[in-house]
């Protein structure tokens, strides 16, 4: 038995003595590393409908109620109410959102080490993670030209977050963080390692257990994450241990406990059990999760940024870039403009099931860039004329023209693409790249099929591009 195997038999045996169920008659928690997926819950028998496969006590979920060190810390976690006198940085005496909160709760419970409760939980998480914020440089530029920027991966960000939130806690408290174990602190390297570490463990698999004003959602939708810290985020041993794709089969129901329930007629053996994150694309997928599916490329978007826009604009109507730029001081005196807009098709919903039964389709390339640039036609007086099909072409060609702008910004083309995709030799982060990047390469194409087709239905699915993705 290898470490990895010991390590899962001493979870599952630590999750039932603490009270929670599981359907070893039913399932199995098997190795899919030769997957890239980790650990895995798999299907050894016939499961029917609405089987509750496994049940999670809410005492063994991890987050600041339960761990002990918000108690320990009552300056930190709880600073309007503390009447410490202890002096610190300012930054560390400002109240900590939820996400701060939980990488600090498993910073401590990891330094514990075999003191913690949760130490077997805690050993299954995951030591390196495939997310872009960990990725070289050279490895990163496979991802020039599609939404995954540099502003949007974050790591300048989160480093400065990390130094400036949390590392100081852990540093101004060594008391408390290595009181169960003797030898070396850990250096500032070492600290914003692992506060990386559990930050990427927390964007993986923390959710939302606030109930209250949520509870409907929650009951309609599982468990809903939380990424922008108004509510308490947890951990939760098991649930974790699930998968997702774009199709799922199985579902979280809430109560004094937790339980995971089947949702397909039957579940055959060998299945996975598989949750279900969203209907996100292959790029925030591989962002907030570090790993890509065939199934969510129906979910992939582009953005078309309004400057490329802007110079199709000028080379259609053979306009200067400085007279435009006036147009749009002019325009957002009274208008606001859009800096980015966002190209995404109509993919439905998974049924009860969650099955997919729906074809996906690509019906406008952006009613809003449509009104943009219709905007500055009108302000430029090119698109007064009486021929309403020549202002619909020059609409048209400007959306074409900016299109193919837009796929020259890969680094790649699309037919390069597909014949790297074939290699068997191609790196795991460099193949996941080549998906996202060629996913929004298939869009922008279908895209560009539509407005040379002038074949718009009408139906407004475009969405505006906002300034930054939700974290």
């Amino acid at each position: 038995m290898d470490n990895f195997e010991k390590a899962t038999d001493l979870f599952l045996a630590w999750f039932k003595a603490e009270g929670g169920e599981f359907r070893e008659d039913l399932l199995e928690i098997q190795d899919l590393r030769s997957h890239d997926a980790g650990r895995g819950i798999i299907a050894i028998e016939e499961i029917p409908q609405n089987t509750t496969l496994f049940t999670i006590p809410r005492e063994i979920i991890i987050n600041v109620r339960t761990s002990t060190l918000s108690q320990k810390l009552p300056h930190v976690f709880n600073p309007a109410n503390s009447s410490s006198d202890e002096d610190g940085d300012d930054d560390v005496d400002e109240p900590l959102d939820s996400w701060t909160s939980l990488i600090l709760v498993l910073m401590y419970e990891y330094l514990r080490g075999p003191a913690s409760k949760w130490k077997p939980y805690i050993d299954i998480l995951p030591l390196t993670f495939s997310t872009p914020i960990f990725w070289s440089g050279d490895e990163l530029k496979e991802l020039d030209g599609t939404c995954l920027t540099a502003e949007k991966i974050g790591k300048r960000e989160a480093d400065e977050m990390l130094k400036r939130r949390v590392l100081p806690v852990v540093m101004q408290n060594e008391s408390v963080f290595y009181e169960e174990q003797g030898g070396d602190r850990l250096g500032e390297s070492e600290l914003l390692a692992l506060a990386h570490r559990m930050g990427s463990a927390v964007m993986a698999y923390a959710f939302d257990l606030e109930e209250g004003q949520e509870e409907e959602e929650e009951e309609e939708e599982g468990w809903v994450e939380d990424r922008e810290g108004r509510t308490m985020l947890g951990m939760v041993p098991m649930a974790d241990l699930l998968n997702a794709d774009a199709e799922f089969n199985a579902h979280v129901n809430h109560g004094d406990k937790l339980e995971v329930t089947s949702l397909r007629d039957n579940l055959p053996i060998g299945s996975e059990v598989l949750n279900y994150y969203g209907p996100l694309p292959c790029s925030e997928l591989l962002r907030r999760y570090g790993y890509v599916t065939p199934g969510h490329h129906r979910y992939d978007v582009a953005e078309m940024p309004w400057r490329l826009v802007r110079l199709a604009l000028g080379k259609e109507l053979d306009v200067s870039d400085d007279e435009l730029v006036k147009v749009q001081e002019m325009l957002q005196e009274k208008e606001d403009l859009e800096e980015y807009f966002i190209l995404e098709r109509d993919s439905g919903e998974p049924d009860a099931q969650g099955r997919l039964t729906y074809e996906p389709q690509l019906r406008d390339t952006s009613p809003e860039l449509e009104e943009q640039v219709k905007l500055f036609l009108k302000a430029l007086k090119k698109s007064h004329s009486a021929d309403k099909r020549k202002r619909d072409e020059v609409h048209h060609d400007v959306v074409a023209r900016a299109l193919r702008a837009k796929l020259r910004e890969y680094p790649t083309t699309m037919e390069e693409d597909e014949a790297l995709l074939l290699k068997d030799d191609l790196g795991k982060r460099h193949r996941m790249a080549v998906e996202v990047r060629l996913g929004e390469k298939i869009l922008l194409r279908e895209a560009l099929g539509l407005v040379q087709r002038g074949d718009n239905d009408g139906e407004r699915v475009g969405k505006k591009m906002k300034m930054k993705m939700e974290v």
